[in-house]
């Protein structure tokens, strides 16, 4: 027997008190990639049971009863739950897990903070904040970032304009997109029918009232085509707003409704349908941000109709594939759709042309490679 000592298996503690326990960046992207390239890799997440899932440990974490128990008890669960496992690295993902990640700093542990979106810009648009507080809370959590960020020992983001904010304070960052991840599209045939598809949450400032809108003009001069909407709205009320008006405009019997699916499911659904629709309102977040579901169409060969924002305009546009609307204008929609329906085989293209640029560019295959480097580069800072 040999007497030379096991080399030590670095661990990653990945945590999150937000999302669900197999998100798509989360788990599905970073976890997994890490847990591939033979780190331990323990996900602490709102889950039933403890369990192993594609080479990562799953640590439960309860169900919290409303987000004040969620940001007190459960975020105490998470620290406990996280000097337990003693990892190498702690990843976490959501804003109030700055504070565990500052506890295990003080433990002397490596600590990477994902920042999944500009979130002084999305407390800006959360339904749930009384409008006159939104301002002074989304001020405030800026300057407790700000102050607290130079602990943490790198910082992930997505999208120029959110990484903008983390440059200017000088903070040791860089981006990882939410790209899709390319073996997801070739389980599957193409399989394209009259439908028109939605993928994500579903939300007011989603647009979601305005493509149901401009749904009602299309399917008057199309029949036959059918709108389908896939995801859990917020709050979940809306849903109901959104079967009442298609009730009201008539065309109930053409807007179906999916609640979720396992994220592995996304693309087979994309598969089935002809266009893709990414109309967000113009609101704070949604113009700071790249939405997955874009790549997510584009990957399954899907031609899109687009909110006409910059950060969209710099994807769509080189690549030719769909087109770009004012997403406050249902009439709008309306005639981009129509122009997708009437033009069959420019569709086709601009599918074609979409599905190439992920292939070559928009991959989770190429942003893993930039994982894997911060992790190397994390871990070898004293």
């Amino acid at each position: 027997m040999s007497d030379t000592p096991k080399q030590h298996r670095v661990k990653v503690c990945m945590m999150t008190s937000v999302h669900p326990p197999f998100d798509g960046r989360i788990f599905h992207r970073a976890a997994k990639s890490l847990a591939q390239a033979g780190y331990e890799v323990v996900l602490i997440a709102r889950h039933d049971k403890e369990e192993i899932i594609d080479g990562v440990r799953v640590v439960p974490l309860p169900q919290p009863k409303n987000r004040m128990h969620r940001m007190t008890k459960v975020l105490w669960r998470v620290y406990r739950l996280a000097v337990k496992e003693d990892a190498d690295v702690y990843h976490f993902h959501d804003p109030e897990l700055m504070i565990v990640g500052l506890l295990l700093k003080l433990r002397g542990k490596k600590t990477i903070w994902d920042v999944h979106e500009h979130y002084p810009n999305s407390i800006l648009d959360k339904y749930y904040i009384a409008q006159p507080l939104r301002r002074l809370i989304s001020k405030s959590f800026d300057l407790f970032e700000r102050a607290v960020v130079r602990f943490f020992d790198y910082v992930i983001y997505t999208t120029p304009f959110v990484g903008q904010r983390y440059q200017s304070m000088k903070v040791r960052s860089g981006p990882i997109e939410n790209y899709p991840i390319l073996r997801l599209s070739e389980t599957f045939q193409r399989e394209p029918q009259k439908k028109i598809i939605y993928l994500g949450g579903m939300a007011r400032i989603r647009g979601l009232v305005e493509v149901v809108e401009a749904f009602a003009l299309v399917v008057d001069q199309n029949p036959g085509w059918e709108l389908c909407l896939v995801g859990s709205s917020r709050p979940a009320s809306f849903e109901q707003e959104l079967r009442d008006l298609a009730k009201k405009l008539g065309v109930a019997a053409h807007v179906t409704f999916v609640a979720w699916v396992p994220y592995e499911e996304k693309e087979r659904l994309s598969s089935q349908a002809s266009m893709g629709v990414i109309t967000y309102l113009p609101c704070s977040n949604n113009t700071s941000c790249l939405p997955n579901k874009l790549f997510d169409y584009m990957l399954v060969g899907l031609p899109v109709v687009a909110s006409d924002f910059p950060l969209y305009r710099e994807v769509v546009e080189p690549n030719h594939c769909g087109l770009m609307v004012d997403p406050t204008r249902p009439q709008a929609i309306a005639q981009a759709m129509e122009y997708l329906i009437e033009h069959p085989q420019e569709a086709k293209q601009m599918g074609a042309n979409g599905r190439r640029a992920v292939l070559e560019k928009y991959n989770w295959e190429k942003e893993s490679r930039k994982l894997l480097q911060i992790y190397d580069a994390v871990l070898k800072t004293e």
